[in-house]
């Protein structure tokens, strides 16, 4: 059974892509936190911005040669660098809610508050995720439509200026190359 057709038609198309980023983000998630319990003795913030760097990596792998596959490329340079700049902007939203709960609400990296660090990481991450999921879509691995070549000409509409023109200046030929009839007869009654 297709999961996809609950969606509304406008979503379908989405749901391939969504599947597998939501796959990737799952296990950056599981490799996330367990970046960020092993360091947080290092500080919270330093413990999210390298667990961030590191997961960011291999997403950016994972995305390029599974989630979007099958977009066209244009260019590691281009893909790399706008990925890690919405990485950032992504480390920034994750770092934020964790800098809120350790400077704003006065948290301490010590055992006693460690849930609530992981739970303001994981709000970050909520965030973060949708952020980059319409970032890369957007803007990383752009969606270039094939351009398809016309089997006919575009018709021109009559009365644009250049046709009237020509029109004007082949009456006169066309009016010469008809054969000539001789005038038809009045007729009296």
């Amino acid at each position: 059974m297709r999961l996809a057709r609950f969606l509304p038609q406008r979503l379908r198309h989405l749901a391939p892509e969504a599947i597998a980023f939501g796959a990737i983000g799952l296990g950056n998630l599981v490799l996330y936190t367990l970046i960020f319990n092993l360091l947080l003795m290092i500080g919270p913030v330093k413990a999210a911005i390298i667990g961030t760097l590191v997961t960011t990596y291999l997403a950016y792998l994972a995305n390029r040669h599974w989630t979007y596959r099958n977009r066209a490329r244009s260019g590691l340079r281009r893909e790399y660098t706008l990925f890690f700049a919405f990485n950032l902007i992504g480390l920034l939203i994750q770092a934020g809610f964790v800098g809120f709960a350790k400077y704003g609400l006065g948290l301490s990296e010590t055992g006693h508050d460690r849930l609530a660090f992981n739970i303001a990481s994981a709000l970050g991450i909520c965030v973060a995720t949708c952020f980059r999921f319409w970032s890369y879509r957007t803007h990383v691995f752009k969606h270039h439509e094939p351009v398809a070549a016309p089997t006919q000409p575009a018709a021109v509409p009559a009365d644009t200026d250049e046709e009237q023109e020509f029109q004007q200046l082949t009456a006169s030929i066309e009016l010469e190359s008809e054969p000539q009839q001789p005038p038809a007869p009045a007729r009296t009654h």
